[in-house]
């Protein structure tokens, strides 16, 4: 039989339990601000469980936040131009995978932008980036939030597209010749020295290209090519990460109807430099120093 301080014991193991895994769980906040209609995708690791969900669809302005677990590592991407039937079947423009509105196992066919991310056991760092090296359809930024220590803003908010070049460039089917994505030159291509393959599967023979210098420019802190880890990986320990689409807004709709403004400078505040951790404690801490501090006075 417990007794009262049995009782107490038992209920502050458990307060520490609960607060420990809500420490190490983030979660993904997804944004579009684009001005039209997106489609996210999500695709779990070999290792790692699927999230609760796998493709969506996402209005401008909309948000969604999706937990995830300790340890989880994957991508997550947008894809554009879908159209989908009741039983979400049907097809995107750019991003698509495997025809289906949940994506299910299933990655981004290239060109696409990716968030890619493996988070962290216990005390050990997230490792995170965002990628251009499968391509490019949409701008994107990963913000960790509630951090434990410094840590830096990545992705990628150049409209690319824009810019691509001809021989890249994927051209919309509404027939007015609007590009919506942008091709990696392995893709466009398929050549070794594009790809980082056969004998150039290593970092000292396979460097910048011609093209990923391109990217690369426009996007200094994305992923342009396999061996691009030294100025585009980035470590964290974070509870939230904000992946937001078109931060920059201003991106021309896929018919090439009118834009939207750009959000708040107030807001791109948040987009530059590093996110610190406040010196305050931690909501959840703050319970847990209320009821610790109550049982020892009893």
């Amino acid at each position: 039989m417990l007794t009262i301080t049995s009782w107490k014991k038992l209920s502050v193991s458990l307060l520490f339990c609960a607060f420990f895994s809500h420490s190490f769980a983030s979660t993904f906040t997804i944004t579009n601000n684009c001005p039209y209609t997106i489609w996210p995708g999500t695709l779990s690791g070999s290792s790692s469980p699927k999230l609760s969900m796998t493709g969506f669809h996402l209005n401008a302005g909309q948000s969604v936040r999706i937990p995830s677990v300790p340890g989880w590592s994957g991508r997550i991407w947008a894809r554009t131009g879908c159209t989908f039937d009741a039983s979400g079947v049907g097809s995107c423009q750019t991003g698509d995978c495997g025809g289906k509105l949940e994506c299910d196992g299933l990655g981004a066919t290239p060109p696409a932008s990716l968030f890619e991310i493996t988070l962290g056991t216990g005390e050990a760092k997230d490792f995170y980036d965002v990628s251009i090296v499968d391509g490019y359809n949409l701008p994107m930024v990963a913000a960790p939030e509630g951090v434990h220590g410094g840590c830096n803003i990545t992705g990628c908010v150049s409209n690319l597209n824009m810019g691509c070049p001809k021989e890249l460039q994927v051209v919309g089917g509404d027939g007015e010749g609007n590009v919506v994505a942008c091709k990696s030159a392995c893709e466009a291509f398929g050549l070794d020295q594009y790809c980082c393959a056969g004998e150039f599967a290593n970092p000292t023979t396979c460097r910048p290209s011609f093209y990923s210098s391109i990217f690369k420019r426009a996007c200094p802190r994305a992923y342009s090519y396999a061996y691009d880890d030294g100025t585009s990986t980035f470590t964290c320990k974070a509870d939230d990460y904000s992946i937001i689409f078109c931060p920059m807004n201003g991106i021309k709709r896929p018919n090439g109807g009118e834009t939207t403004p750009p959000i708040e400078e107030s807001k791109m505040e948040k987009l530059s430099g590093t996110v610190s951790s406040s010196i305050l404690l931690p909501f959840p801490m703050l319970i847990v120093l209320l009821i610790l501090s109550t049982y020892l006075q009893t």
